[in-house]
Formats: structure tokens, sequence, C-alpha cells
């Protein structure tokens, strides 16, 4: 089971404030979901298989073949902000 103090640890890695209300809703969601992982981790999938969709999907991927892309004039014409020849994006804060 996932305790209070490893759900707040997880959120500053991950930079996330959490209220106390939401901090007590993952312990409860995330406790669910290790849960699930050990009945899974519990199976015996010898022979099974890995697969990329659960159901067969026939054409769901083309081949990654190289092909014409967009100026770099194209590519910025929709940008909200340019600079250096490039889109221009807010400095991380710190």
């Amino acid at each position: 089971m996932i305790d209070r103090d490893t759900v707040l640890h997880v959120a500053r890695l991950a930079r996330l404030e959490l209220t106390d209300g939401e901090v007590e809703r993952m312990v409860g969601e995330l406790g669910g979901v290790l849960e699930h992982i050990e009945t899974i981790a519990q199976l015996d999938l010898d022979g099974v298989p890995p697969t990329t969709h659960v159901v067969e999907v026939a054409n769901a991927l083309r081949e990654d073949e190289p092909r014409a892309s967009l100026s770099r004039q194209q590519a910025l014409a929709g940008a909200p902000a340019v600079a250096d020849e490039g889109f221009a994006v807010p400095s991380p804060q710190a």
C-alpha cells in the first residue's frame, strides 16, 4: 500500500503541488494501481506475445520513410512568437 509520504515524495519529484484532498485521493488511486500491477505480475504470461494493441488493428502504422517537410518559413508562419529563426518560448521558471 502506498502512503501519504510516498505520494508527497513523488509529487515533489514531479514538481506537482497537491492539496491535502488531492494527496489523500492519490493515496487511494495509486494504491489501487499498484494492486493491479501486483495482480498482473502473478499471471503466467509465458508464450503470450507482446502486442501494440489489445485488438487486431490493420494498417494502423505507416512505413517510416523520409518525405518532404515544411520549410522553416511555413512552420513558423502560425507561431505566436518567433526568435532567432525559431519558435519563441518563455524561459522555464526555477
